[in-house]
């Protein structure tokens, strides 16, 4: 047996304590999710038709973009923080890395053209 006492053995091995982190964040993103794409769905409900001039011009609104670049940051970071936990739990441990890396730079590149796209139709960059 090695030396110190069974405490001092095992200290530090523990709970890392960003589990609760974790978990929080993909509640509050669960929520923001719901919220922000019953807004989405409500407000192309109210839409007279869905046609790409309307649309441009609907999300030309900086009342529309802003809730639609939330709305995309939202559901790519829980979607980042739902692959993670998959990743973590079903893959083997040699290709954890590997994987969680690729995912995290899948769901980063992905948002960003999200955003990007939004933000040049809300700046004029299509014509509608």
């Amino acid at each position: 047996m090695g030396t110190g006492t069974s405490l001092g053995r095992v200290r530090g091995l523990g709970a890392a304590h960003a589990g609760p982190h974790h978990w929080w964040m993909q509640r509050v993103t669960a929520a923001g999710n719901l919220l922000l794409i019953t807004w989405f769905i409500v407000s192309l409900a109210r839409l007279p038709v869905l046609d790409h001039q309307a649309l441009v011009l609907w999300l030309k609104s900086p009342l529309v973009a802003v809730p639609m670049v939330l709305l995309v940051i939202s559901v790519f970071y829980h979607f980042r923080l739902g692959l993670q936990v998959f990743i973590e739990d079903y893959t083997h441990e040699s290709v954890k890395i590997f994987w969680t890396l690729v995912f995290n730079a899948y769901a980063l590149a992905a948002g960003a053209l999200c955003i990007f796209s939004i933000l040049k139709i809300a700046f004029g960059g299509v014509q509608a």
